[in-house]
């Protein structure tokens, strides 16, 4: 019974694990969408692939939008296979024991029997592991999975409301609609036209710190700047002793060419860091002209600072006056014992709104929700986003 119990556990792990990585690729996993899914794989057959495909792609999916990210997480998260291929029976389990069998190999020209792979639940139990490890200690292997999660995700700035307005079901009448439609009916009584105000994602920045000290991250903070730039609305520039706008480079589909040109773009790989002087540069050429107006902030660095810390100070609070909102994410921040002690960090987290880690997968993964919006209570990591000294609501016209 101890054993059934712990294979339950362990694959709702799995399961949740997989609809946090949804949640961050962009998908809309609400609880209660979260619950219908482990309701559907408890009802279906737990041992067949497709059953687990079909039980989240009918759950947890609200859009045709979803859909492509929902099968990009899919085959990173439990392995290559074809999902909606036909299932592998499973030996006889108790029924809230999950072990799906994976689908090793198709039928060759209708003869060949298909071969039972590994189960497909202590693979993405495996997956669920690797993504509370530390980047900075992961095999060669580890990090190409890793990777391939990340290419997965696609972090936005939260939700604004616009001055436009789109047609909807319910809010403010639109009168003009409404008129048009009565004239079209020759006077007679018509339905009610609505409009509500339209909304759009605020822009996202991200500056990524390049130093010798953050060299074990850089790579996977980079990519997970790339999966940014493909939402449209985001910037990047690396800081380390020079500041460089990488958001070009970043903006090809593919991730191995998007990284293989910012990497050649950058001149300062492995330096030293100058925060406070960077920060300068980029408010006066970029942030002070409109790119951090009423956008979201994220500074990926472990705070080192080589400068003056006063500088590093004053410049962020000339951020924290100009973006909706200052996000730091630090990878030393999940080390036990850890405490912002470093002269940069000090200075400048009295003018961070939300301070997170930064050091796994899953770390990145709740990063990519607390840009969109969610609260740090909602996020969705071990270590939760923790508010900054200044985290509480700002008036003034940088916030609209």
């Amino acid at each position: 019974m101890t054993g059934t119990a712990d294979g339950a556990r362990e694959a709702v792990a799995v399961l949740l694990g997989f609809a946090r990585v949804l949640r961050a690729a962009g998908v809309d996993a609400s609880a209660e969408r979260v619950h219908a899914f482990l309701r559907a794989v408890d009802a279906l057959r737990p041992g067949a692939r497709t059953d687990v495909y079909w039980a989240g792609r009918l759950t947890l999916c609200s859009g045709r939008d979803d859909l492509e990210r929902y099968e990009r997480v899919f085959a990173a998260y439990f392995g290559t296979g074809e999902p909606g291929g036909p299932p592998v029976p499973a030996t006889p389990r108790p029924q809230r024991r999950l072990v799906v069998r994976d689908v090793a190999g198709r039928r060759a020209a209708g003869t060949e029997e298909e071969r039972p792979g590994p189960p497909l639940a202590a693979r993405a139990s495996s997956t669920e592991t690797l993504r509370h490890r530390d980047l900075a200690d992961l095999a060669d292997g580890e990090r190409e999975q890793v990777r391939r999660l990340l290419a997965a995700l696609a972090p936005c700035g939260e939700v604004r409301r616009t001055a436009r307005r789109r047609p909807a079901r319910r809010g403010d009448v639109d009168p003009h609609r409404t008129v048009r439609e009565l004239l079209r009916r020759g006077g007679e009584p018509a339905r009610l036209r609505r409009r509500v105000r339209a909304e759009r994602p605020r822009r996202l920045v991200l500056l990524v710190d390049v130093s010798g000290s953050m060299a074990p991250y850089a790579d996977a903070l980079l990519r997970f700047a790339h999966a940014a730039v493909r939402g449209r609305t985001a910037e990047v520039f690396t800081i380390g002793t020079r500041l460089t706008r990488v958001t070009r480079e970043l903006s090809h589909r593919d991730p191995g060419p998007a990284l293989n040109a910012a990497w050649a773009a950058v001149p300062d790989w492995r330096g030293g860091t100058r925060l406070g002087e960077l920060l300068r540069e980029f408010l006066d050429r970029w942030g002070q002209r409109g790119m951090a107006r009423g956008a979201v902030v994220v500074l990926m660095s472990d705070g080192w600072e080589r400068g003056d810390p006063e500088l590093l100070a004053a410049q962020m609070r000339r951020l924290h006056r100009l973006a909706h909102r200052v996000i730091w994410a630090n990878p030393l921040k999940a080390r036990p014992g850890y405490a912002p002690l470093a002269a940069g960090m000090a200075a400048a987290l009295p003018s961070v709104d939300v301070f997170v880690e930064g050091h796994s997968l899953a770390a990145l993964e709740n990063l990519a929700t607390v840009v969109r919006g969610a609260s740090p209570h909602d996020a969705a990591s071990p270590g939760r986003a923790v508010p900054g000294p200044s985290a509480a609501p700002r008036g003034g016209a940088h916030r609209a």
